[in-house]
């Protein structure tokens, strides 16, 4: 059942002051507001967890994260319902989303169970080495302290309250103080009451997680800017991640902040691989556009093509797929409003030609497909920009050398693709040099909108992709995020935590 309250280390918290949700379909709800007061609550909390639970064992942790996926699991059909109704999402896409939220946790707990995480290392001391001795020194990776979360509008599930950030948080050893979305507040309800349930059953400290629910802009600024805050996660627009950037650095202490703040996920289709499979690549390239109505970060915004006799037939079956797409609802009233605003911006803009066009309702979507040329698309930084929702533009290349220009100013992004068959190799090969430093992840013969959660994925990239290129939110590295190293010089291993005692000795 809902409350409409916050989480507040343990305890359900009531407040005057109330927002109305804005679902897509069903009833709005009244939740309460958060404050600075009670982002003050949370996150001294969270500080008092962090005394035990930074330095609890791995298996204690890797426990208490499997029995949160448990919870939510065990409420499953209730959030599903929930979901759908606030954001429009089928119940196909929220199920697939729990899965891959539980799935997520469980992969962190076997993760940080094997301990390769800690980056140990000991050198050992060599006292008779001239000129002088050297010490006994060990190294590990320690948690930083408690962590603020931010929930994503796009993924009310595996990037929002129990999501990425949450939970490589909580396998680091730091307590979570996550501030909801508006967007999704009854299904972040949800998953608190599951992390809740699972905070008893394993005993943990009531303070290692916290939810405070939405409201104004201060809300976040208090939870960015308190002194015991020591790193951020969110993912969402440049702008407001832009802002939060700015807060963490500028604060007495500054502290880290990653956030994953969106890209144009750029591929680059070449002559042979077009000629032999165009239209089929049309047709996948699309069916990505419109997945999720484009809601991703790693939606494929621009598609790159040597302009030649097999363009057009692949413009006109990407058009065609494009038009027969029906309408999907978006998130919020707010990003539909945004996602028609960019698009008549960029219908307006001159060497632009719109090869796709549709009306849309107050908060549903149909794709648009646009066609420039290269010099245009460089010269336009309008066109770079990340446009939420399926949107499409096909940029005209002269030439291959073109291309090298182009991947040459792009900014930073979370996926460059390319699109090759074995004639290409050897073009596509003296392009991969610029595609590594773009991207944090380069794809071949595919589309980026589906982010594996594995040991090997980085979610990531160069700026304005993210504000940490060294960092990913997706996958078993991104518990790193939320470590430090420690060297121990010295140090007798009976004044060390006892669940790293076997690894040190």
């Amino acid at each position: 059942m809902l409350t409409g309250c916050h989480l507040i280390a343990g305890k359900w918290v009531d407040n005057t002051q109330k927002f109305q949700s804005t679902p897509y379909s069903g009833d709005a709800s009244s939740y309460s507001c958060g404050t600075a007061e009670l982002i003050d609550k949370a996150v001294q909390g969270a500080e008092d967890a962090f005394m035990s639970f930074g330095w609890s064992s791995r298996s204690e942790r890797a426990t208490f994260i499997r029995k949160i996926a448990e919870e939510i699991d065990a409420r499953g059909a209730e959030i599903t319902k929930v979901g759908c109704a606030e954001t429009g999402l089928p119940e196909m896409r929220l199920n697939g989303e729990r899965g891959r939220t539980v799935g997520q946790l469980r992969l962190f707990a076997d993760h940080i169970e094997k301990g390769d995480y800690l980056d140990l290392a000991h050198d050992k001391a060599i006292p008779d080495r001239a000129p002088l001795p050297r010490p006994d020194i060990r190294l590990s990776q320690r948690p930083v302290g408690p962590v603020a979360v931010f929930g994503a509008s796009n993924f009310p599930l595996a990037f929002s309250t129990a999501g990425g950030d949450t939970a490589s948080a909580l396998a680091a050893g730091c307590p979570v103080v996550v501030k909801g979305h508006e967007a999704h507040p009854g299904t972040a309800e949800l998953v608190a009451q599951a992390i809740d349930a699972a905070i008893k059953s394993c005993g943990m400290h009531p303070g290692v997680f916290s939810l405070v629910q939405g409201g104004s802009r201060e809300v976040g600024t208090a939870l960015v800017k308190h002194p015991l805050i020591k790193a951020v996660g969110f993912t969402g627009s440049l702008a407001g991640g832009r802002a939060l950037f700015d807060l963490c650095v500028s604060r007495p202490e500054p502290i880290p902040f990653f956030g994953e703040l969106g890209s144009v996920n750029p591929s680059f289709l070449f002559p042979n691989a077009l000629a032999s499979r165009g239209e089929a690549i049309a047709a996948g390239w699309a069916g990505s556009l419109c997945m999720g109505a484009g809601q991703f970060c790693t939606n494929p915004g621009v598609m790159l093509v040597v302009d030649g006799p097999d363009t057009d037939a692949f413009i006109a079956k990407a058009k065609g797929a494009l038009e027969a797409a029906g309408e999907q609802p978006m998130l919020t009233d707010g990003i539909a409003a945004a996602y028609r605003a960019s698009s008549a911006k960029i219908a307006d803009e001159a060497g632009v030609e719109e090869l796709v066009g549709t009306a849309c309702t107050t908060r549903g979507a149909k794709p648009y497909m646009f066609v420039t040329d290269a010099a245009n698309w460089l010269k336009n930084k309008e066109l770079q920009e990340e446009v939420f929702g399926p949107l499409g533009i096909v940029v005209k290349l002269e030439n291959l050398d073109q291309m090298h220009d182009v991947a040459k100013q792009i900014e930073g992004q979370l996926t460059c693709s390319v699109h090759v068959d074995a004639a290409d190799y050897a073009d596509a090969r003296k392009l991969m040099p610029l595609l590594e430093r773009k991207a944090g992840r380069v794809l071949a013969n595919g589309f980026p909108t589906g982010v594996e959660v594995c040991d090997a994925m980085v979610h990531g990239g160069p700026y304005p992709a993210s504000t940490n290129f060294g960092a990913t939110s997706v996958g078993t590295m991104a518990i790193r995020r939320f470590l430090r190293p420690v060297s121990y010089q010295d140090i007798p291993l009976e004044l060390v935590s006892s669940f790293e005692v076997e690894e040190m000795a």
